[in-house]
């Protein structure tokens, strides 16, 4: 029987965030996709089947990482998310975990915390 890796995507607008993240995902063997925004990626899910986890950035231009969890909610899509963000706001948390978010994040991300997290988000669906 053949291991498949799991597939995990990040939208981010940030750049070098997408790229680190890339790369540490890729050493923890997970395939890794990014996305610089919201619409990017939910036109990725009309080509394809859906990532095992979404590790998502909250604060973007445009729409939002909560805004993108709810539309994923809306749309049937239960994909386990994992909520980052570098502006923390009051509140914040409880509403991503009330939208659903498997876990919520500050950066910057410990690496292990975040793969801690993605391995707790995915574990239910093995």
């Amino acid at each position: 029987m053949v291991k498949t890796r799991h597939r995990i995507a990040v939208v981010d607008d940030d750049e070098s965030v997408r790229r680190a993240l890339q790369r540490l995902l890729r050493t923890a063997d997970l395939d890794a996709e990014t996305f610089a925004s919201a619409p990017d990626f939910l036109g990725s899910l009309r080509h394809g089947r859906p990532p095992d986890c979404l590790v998502l950035d909250l604060q973007m231009p445009g729409t939002s990482g909560l805004d993108l969890q709810r539309q994923l909610v809306r749309a049937g899509q239960r994909l386990p998310i994992v909520v980052i963000t570098g502006h923390d706001e009051p509140g914040m948390e409880a509403r991503c975990l009330a939208a659903g978010a498997s876990a919520y994040l500050r950066k910057p991300l410990e690496a292990g915390t975040l793969l801690a997290a993605i391995e707790a988000a995915i574990a239910p669906a093995r």
